[in-house]
């Protein structure tokens, strides 16, 4: 195996211009502007996008190149505003012991305290290390060191944006060296490769007096859903013939939509509750949160038709 694979997708961390910024900085001008960063490194020009223009086909494309190039490790440096969902993507489509860790910038380099630099450090230095070997995807900012199934993007701005509310980070980088301080129980990965069949998911939220016209809308346009819900899995009354209506034809997922804890299946009984919409059908995402559901979901209706096999893998990824 060669040393860490350095991969550029765009982003903060590659941006330049005076009036408005935008990606113009190739993965190696990114990789030579970091000050002690050293070892066998191949630096690799994928994508140059903003994070919200990046697509699934650019993901499985990534995926299939990190796994060509063999690396002992490899790095991606791409925009902040989707890291939590690209990362989640490499997690189930790499199956490899060797890390992938993702990194970003909230600053980008014509600021004071650009935060790029350190960021690529951390996590190239992370990439190299045997602690990191057998976690699957890793995200790197701010030295702390996230489950890609776990971290969220939590504030627009704040250079410490990234966090895990359900465990924690899984560690920490202190004097330049990764600090392993929980391990997640198992993780789980795709039980075959998603092809580029064209599939829609669709994300609804629940909100304070929706009548569920909309959502009955949505749920004829798509070949999957999945439902942002209340608190432990909770939707308006109004929603719930929409719902079991649709879960009669396509997979229709509960998620929560506070962003951390997990959905419920056994505590409340009233209509629109979790133990009555899954009892008309709806799939639990545990602690998944809606994001990372609805590119489960995507990839999973890419490699099978079978409502229960998509059932099972859902639910074996959620108690991940």
């Amino acid at each position: 195996m060669t040393g860490v694979l350095v991969v550029g997708l765009g982003g903060t961390i590659a941006m330049t211009g005076a009036a408005g910024v935008a990606p113009d900085l190739t993965a190696q001008q990114v990789v030579d502007s970091v000050p002690g960063l050293t070892g066998e490194l191949e630096v690799h020009d994928f994508r140059s996008k903003p994070g919200g223009s990046l697509t699934l086909a650019d993901l499985i494309d990534l995926a299939e190149l990190i796994r060509q190039r063999s690396a002992a490790g490899a790095v991606v440096t791409q925009g902040t505003d989707t890291i939590e969902e690209t990362a989640y993507v490499l997690d189930l489509l790499h199956t490899g012991s060797e890390p992938i860790v993702v990194t970003g910038a909230m600053r980008n380099p014509t600021l004071a305290g650009a935060d790029g630099p350190a960021n690529l450090l951390a996590a190239v230095t992370v990439a190299a290390d045997p602690a990191a070997r057998d976690l699957g995807c890793l995200v790197v900012l701010a030295d702390e060191i996230h489950a890609a199934a776990r971290v969220r993007k939590t504030h627009a701005t704040h250079v410490a944006a990234f966090t895990s509310p359900n465990g924690g980070p899984l560690g920490y980088l202190a004097e330049g060296r990764p600090r392993i301080v929980n391990r997640p129980p198992h993780r789980y990965t795709l039980p075959s490769p998603p092809t580029r069949e064209p599939v829609r998911v669709g994300l609804c939220t629940a909100t304070l007096g929706d009548d569920g016209t909309l959502l009955a809308t949505l749920s004829q346009q798509v070949d999957g859903l999945v439902v942002a819900a209340f608190g432990v899995g909770h939707v308006p009354d109004s929603w719930v013939p929409h719902l079991a209506e649709a879960a009669t034809r396509i997979p229709v997922v509960l998620a929560s939509r506070t962003g951390a804890g997990y959905v419920g299946t056994d505590t409340y009984g009233f209509p629109g509750s979790e133990r009555d919409l899954l009892e008309r059908g709806l799939i639990p995402a545990g602690s998944l949160d809606p994001y990372k559901a609805r590119l489960l979901l995507h990839l999973l209706l890419t490699t099978t038709a079978n409502p229960a096999q998509i059932r099972a893998e859902i639910m074996a990824a959620a108690a991940a």
